[in-house]
């Protein structure tokens, strides 16, 4: 699943319908008074969240979104029809900002979420609300109000429950194609992934995730070196990074801890509460490697990192705070399924968790209510 994360448009709001100067033309009435109605509203531009979406390619295609403009007031003190609102339906993840101003006009967090992006214009006034005692035969009638025009940017940033970061060919892709049914473009150059991928890594029935691939980084990705920060954003919204490391890579110079306390450094220099998410090491390619080669490395590896927590090897009780370090080979699918397995603990626990969390603060909450609730004096009505 491939996914166009980022478009602009332009969205024109309608404008209101202009307020009519007539007077009352009947049989006998020979100095009829204002009659003039007022015009329509001119339509509004609404965006709204809809989680059956994953891309902005239709705003790719589609740049220009305008309302209609309000129906102008008539005679016999009659209004003009309003007309009717745009919506455009985007996916849930979806950020909206406005090119000129850089104001974030709206970020669509959850499915239904409605947001005005273009406010039409009001209908303007007829001349009946110009009747006054010194002047009877009013001529005055106001015009529609412009409706609003915005240049926006829409991005979207990925959802997903895990997201994998790391250098171009580190194996990303691999692992995403092994682990689910999603089937990214993989080969042996840089940048294969160009747009970041989704995969369902179904566990059982009722246990499932959802896994993002983001496209390689390099050095100098948070000033939008390579493919840049353009992707960084993507990882903002999973609940899990996993570093993938290629521990094998084909051009012997390359050193793989150089690599990934790059990642990290890019990581920091982006966004410090990226830095500080939770984030596993996954070593990979292991199957291009005899049992010593991998466990020399290994250690080399562990050792040029600061890697200070318990090694894959190790027996320890599960904990949420701890990273954990992963020997796998995506390409011969060893070592997946526990990586897999783990990350499902995790997520559930961290679900558990944050649904513990939401119920005792609204526990507290009532409770609080409860005690500031002014207590009834209950003597008056006892007998004398």
């Amino acid at each position: 699943m491939k996914f166009i994360d980022e478009a602009k448009i332009e969205v024109v709001a309608g404008k209101g319908g202009n307020g009519a100067a007539s007077f009352r033309r009947e049989k006998f009435v020979p100095r009829g008074g204002p009659d003039g109605g007022d015009g329509g509203k001119g339509g509004s531009v609404w965006a709204q969240a809809d989680e059956n979406l994953n891309t902005l390619v239709e705003y790719r295609f589609v740049k220009r979104y305008q309302a209609k403009n309000g129906e102008k007031g008539y005679g016999a003190d009659r209004y003009g029809a309003g007309a009717d609102d745009i919506t455009l339906h985007m996916p849930v993840g979806t950020l909206i900002r406005d090119i000129d101003t850089d104001e974030i006009v709206a970020d669509l967090t959850h499915h239904g979420q409605r947001v005005c992006l273009a406010r039409g214009g009001k209908g303007g006034l007829g001349n009946i609300h110009f009747k006054s005692s010194v002047n009877r035969a009013p001529k005055q009638a106001t015009p529609g109000e412009e409706g609003e025009a915005r240049s926006l940017q829409l991005e979207l940033k990925v959802l997903a429950d895990a997201g994998l970061l790391g250098m171009p060919n580190a194996g990303k892709s691999t692992l995403i194609s092994a682990v689910s049914a999603a089937r990214p473009k993989v080969a042996d150059y840089p940048f294969t992934t160009l747009h970041p991928n989704l995969g369902v890594v179904r566990i059982d029935e009722n246990n499932s995730f959802v896994m993002a691939d983001i496209p390689g980084l390099i050095e100098g990705a948070a000033e939008g070196a390579g493919l840049g920060h353009r992707f960084l954003k993507h990882l903002s919204r999973t609940g899990l990074l996993l570093h993938v490391v290629d521990l094998a890579p084909f051009d012997e110079t390359v050193n793989p801890a150089e690599e990934a306390l790059a990642i990290i450094n890019e990581l920091r220099k982006y966004d410090e509460e990226l830095h500080a998410k939770p984030r596993w090491l996954v070593l990979n390619k292991f199957d291009m490697l005899d049992d010593e080669e991998a466990e020399r490395r290994t250690a080399e590896f562990l050792e040029q990192i600061g890697w200070d927590y318990p090694a894959p090897d190790d027996r320890f009780e599960f904990d949420m705070s701890t990273p954990r370090l992963f020997k796998i080979s995506a390409l011969a699918h060893q070592g997946t399924q526990n990586l897999v397995r783990q990350i499902s603990m995790y997520l559930n626990e961290k679900k558990r968790l944050g649904a513990e969390k939401a119920a005792a603060e609204k526990a507290a909450a009532a409770l609080e209510i409860a005690e500031n609730q002014p207590k009834t004096d209950t003597s008056v009505f006892q007998a004398e």
